[in-house]
């Protein structure tokens, strides 16, 4: 199962200093490119045993302070980012030979923007986050149906409050790297570092 890559290659002097402005015109690429969900990223944390867990999130926005996903804080991921507070995250735009890799430390979002993002999610999803203890065992998805309809018997057609166990956690990168594949397995790396005076960039070797 092997395949090359036909692809453009990647330069340095086609790179943005700025690795977050670079990483907006390839997940810019990726929508026009109509990939089935771009903004899906694979994300790794570690227990407090050193055991590493990866799971797909969506990424639901992304600034110069970093890149912000929901969950349950009671999740197994939230509760493996409050043992350890750093994570790596992978978005694998495999249809265009393209991957990009974040690492940093983690942090909450205030409640406040978790709450604006929250309340632009459609009712069904806002319930949805009522419903769930997420990651805890169940018997059945049955008790999950009913944990539903008894939540939409609670809210009624009023306003569905922000769950105190959900929120936002944003990455904020120390490391991000670019990768572009390239024929005979000579793919293209580049490296951005966070220091104290910006980002150091270097390519590396594939």
């Amino acid at each position: 199962m092997r395949r090359e890559f036909e692809s453009a290659g990647l330069q340095r002097e086609t790179l943005n200093d700025n690795p977050v402005q670079q990483f907006e015109t390839w997940f810019q690429d990726a929508r026009t490119a109509g990939l089935l969900e771009p903004n899906a990223m694979s994300l790794a944390t570690v227990d407090e045993h050193g055991q590493p867990t990866l799971r797909t999130v969506l990424l639901k926005y992304f600034d110069e302070n970093g890149f912000v996903f929901f969950t349950n804080y009671e999740s197994r991921k939230a509760r493996n980012i409050e043992d350890n507070h750093r994570a790596a995250i992978l978005f694998p735009w495999i249809a265009l030979n393209r991957q990009v890799s974040v690492q940093g430390a983690v942090r909450r979002i205030s409640k406040a923007e978790s709450f604006k993002y929250f309340s632009s999610r459609p009712r069904e999803s806002q319930i949805g986050a009522w419903v769930s203890d997420q990651s805890k065992a169940i018997s059945s998805r049955g008790l999950l149906e009913q944990k539903l309809a008894e939540m939409k018997r609670k809210f009624g057609q009023g306003e569905i409050p922000l769950p105190s166990f959900w929120g936002g956690y944003q990455i904020v990168p120390e490391r991000i790297e670019f990768w572009q594949g390239r024929p005979h397995r000579l793919h293209d790396r580049f490296e951005y570092l966070r220091t104290e005076s910006g980002w150091a960039i270097q390519r590396l070797q594939p």
